[in-house]
């Protein structure tokens, strides 16, 4: 039984990660801002819940290292939360900016080093550990206004190859996912051609992440490291022209 924590998992992607891992038969524990929905989640699906925001970093420490204390040690971390706030950039502020950093970016930094301290001090003895992070396909490609959250994404990419490096002797895969278009909304309405746009005919699910991390926390991915794994329908690789 792994010992998995996420973040931001009262919703969308989170709660299919959360899903995905506790039919998998993990005991899992999550954390998100929203305590009506992270309570629904943890009624649903048996895992731990923590009400907390990930810009408060004491609040975040004293969850995971709750979890380091009382469950020995963390084989699965996935720093799944984000927040977009697209917002034009005459418009936008600097604290605007230092938030969306501080939620997407900051917040993998700090459960990552807390898990590593903690492997340390074990001696490295559990030959096990992934950590996967969310990024987007917006880590390389943009639209107006969505500066903070694309130089987040792009930071969650070099944070991960970075990591995956430093958490080596710790035995600790770490990876990201890009996903591209994935519906979360209730009641969004998917036009013909939204899912025509895809290649692979659809736009995505949630369960087409939490797939994605599975396969990644397997044991046997244990030679994919420090890559990220684009998830969006094929899009990317488009080339795409102007109509004429």
């Amino acid at each position: 039984m792994r010992r998995v924590f996420v973040t931001g998992a009262g919703h969308g992607i989170g709660r299919a990660l959360v899903e995905a891992f506790t039919k998998a038969g993990d005991r899992v524990a999550f954390c998100d801002i929203d305590t009506m929905r992270g309570e629904e989640v943890a009624s649903a699906t048996g895992a731990r819940f923590f009400a907390l925001d990930v810009c408060d970093k004491e609040a975040l420490e004293r969850a995971v290292q709750t979890l380091l204390d009382e469950w020995g040690d963390l084989d699965v971390v996935v720093n799944n939360v984000g927040v977009g706030g697209f917002e034009p950039i005459t418009q936008t502020s600097v604290e605007h900016f230092e938030q969306i950093l501080n939620t997407n970016l900051r917040s993998a930094f700090i459960t990552s080093r807390l898990l590593a301290r903690h492997r340390e001090k074990l001696g490295a003895k559990n030959p096990y550990g992934r950590i996967v992070n969310l990024c987007s396909t917006r880590y390389l490609q943009s639209e107006a206004g969505t500066e903070a959250y694309a130089a987040s994404k792009g930071g969650i990419w070099s944070l991960t190859h970075a990591l995956a490096v430093s958490l080596a002797p710790y035995h600790i895969t770490v990876n990201c996912i890009a996903p591209g278009w994935i519906s979360v909304n209730e009641g969004e309405v998917l036009r013909p051609e939204d899912h025509a746009f895809h290649l692979s005919g659809r736009v995505g699910h949630a369960e087409d992440i939490a797939h994605t991390c599975l396969f990644l926390c397997d044991e046997k991915s244990d030679f994919i490291n420090g890559q990220c794994l684009t998830v969006d329908g094929g899009v990317t690789k488009k080339m795409i022209y102007p109509e004429e």
